[in-house]
């Protein structure tokens, strides 16, 4: 029987994707710097405060707090009405050496027996339905997320956007595993107060979503996804 399959995403300003970004700067940085580097970084954000923590092996001195800062700026969050902002945050740096301990199991003389220090479990899978091989649902989930990303840095079309935002697709497939049509998008995103009626806001994100941001992301689609929304 035909079902429904769901994905979400979320945008560059969401906190939980600020951090990854901060902690995956940092990585780069270490790594560019000294590729034998061993860094295992976690960020916490919050209002007006940004905490590095964790473990590093390096021969590289970095000024860690300044890559943060210059991560959430790139983000979007500039402005100290956000109360989250890159040039006014704290950014409390609590990383140090790497145990030794752990350092045994990932720093190994010989290549092929270094160890990975740590282990874990995702859910996910490779498919034919998009040129990169995710899901067709996470990608459009991720394209929605991209190019309502681009309206906010125009500032153009859509001028009340901020960086917090989440989508979610779910499409209709038929017994055969066959993508049928969209059945649902939801939409969510931090912006400013442009109207002091909620209705009326809501109203108009609608309308900016329906008529501005979905007609971009399709556009830029294979005809055979597009079909997809024009069968609704």
């Amino acid at each position: 029987m035909a079902y429904l399959f769901t994905s979400e995403s979320v945008s560059e300003g969401h906190p939980d994707k600020v951090a990854d970004q901060i902690s995956d700067a940092l990585i780069d940085n270490f790594l560019a710097f000294d590729k034998d580097s061993k860094v295992a970084c976690e960020t916490l954000v919050t209002t007006g405060q940004v905490v590095l923590a964790g473990e590093v092996k390096s021969d590289t001195y970095l000024d860690v707090q300044q890559i943060a800062r210059d991560v959430i700026n790139k983000i979007g969050y500039t402005k100290g009405e956000y109360m989250f902002d890159g040039s006014s945050c704290g950014v409390l740096s609590a990383i140090h050496e790497q145990s030794p301990d752990i350092n045994q199991g990932v720093d190994r003389a010989n290549p092929e027996d270094q160890g990975a220090g740590d282990q874990g479990m995702m859910f996910g899978y490779a498919t034919d339905e998009t040129e990169n091989y995710m899901p067709l649902a996470l990608e459009l989930s991720h394209r929605l997320l991209k190019e309502l990303a681009e309206l906010r840095r125009e500032n153009s079309d859509i001028r009340y956007l901020r960086p917090d935002a989440k989508s979610q697709v779910t499409i209709e497939y038929s017994d055969d595993n066959v993508p049928q049509r969209i059945d649902a998008i939801v939409l969510s995103t931090q912006h400013d107060d442009f109207d002091a009626s909620d209705e009326v806001m809501l109203a108009q994100i609608k309308k900016d979503i329906v008529e501005i941001l979905i007609p971009r992301v399709v556009a830029k689609l294979p005809a055979h996804i597009q079909k997809l929304f024009t069968d609704n």
